[in-house]
């Protein structure tokens, strides 16, 4: 049996629920505002997970970012979604969820000209979990100290996602 296609929620620009549509046929030159998330994972040791995209993604593939980003379903609140794609990208599971930048927001168009553009809470979580990454999401993890992730998106930008920059510029 065939599965959905998974939908994101559409939102006018304070926020507002406005409709659904597609993943695939809102990311494009012209994505509307919808509603994602982004979540720093870390271990019991204090350092925090960072992937790299896989190349087959359609939006900035094979740039280091965050621990793993997602939009929720219709009718899924943000934590479920958050325990929905870290077992489904990375195979762990999340505990001590805590929102740290509600506000986030953000517009980046990467180089074949896809937009993101996403009013996108961002938490941080702990796993005592070993990392079984899905190849069609990351290439790529390593665990890392805060203070050695934030001098490398420093030296190079170029080499992360545009968000995760702006987020570690408003994370205390």
């Amino acid at each position: 049996m065939p599965s959905e296609p998974e939908q994101v929620v559409l939102l006018a620009d304070d926020g507002t629920p406005t409709g659904v549509a597609d993943k695939l046929s809102v990311h494009s030159s012209d994505t509307p505002l919808h509603l994602a998330f982004s979540c720093h994972v870390y271990d019991t040791a204090g350092r925090v997970l960072v992937t790299r995209r896989a190349l087959g993604k359609l939006t900035w593939p094979g740039v280091w970012t965050n621990s793993f980003c997602g939009h929720p379903s219709p009718d899924e609140d943000l934590p479920t979604a958050i325990a929905r794609r870290a077992h489904t990208e990375l195979g762990i599971t999340v505990t001590d969820l805590e929102l740290v930048l509600p506000d986030f927001r953000y517009r980046a168009v990467d180089a074949s000209g896809i937009v993101e553009n996403e009013i996108c809470p961002v938490y941080r979580a702990v796993t005592a979990d070993a990392v079984d990454g899905n190849p069609d999401e990351v290439a790529e993890w390593r665990w890392v100290s805060p203070d050695s992730l934030r001098s490398a998106v420093e030296a190079t930008p170029f080499a992360f996602s545009p968000w995760l920059g702006w987020q570690l510029q408003q994370l205390p």
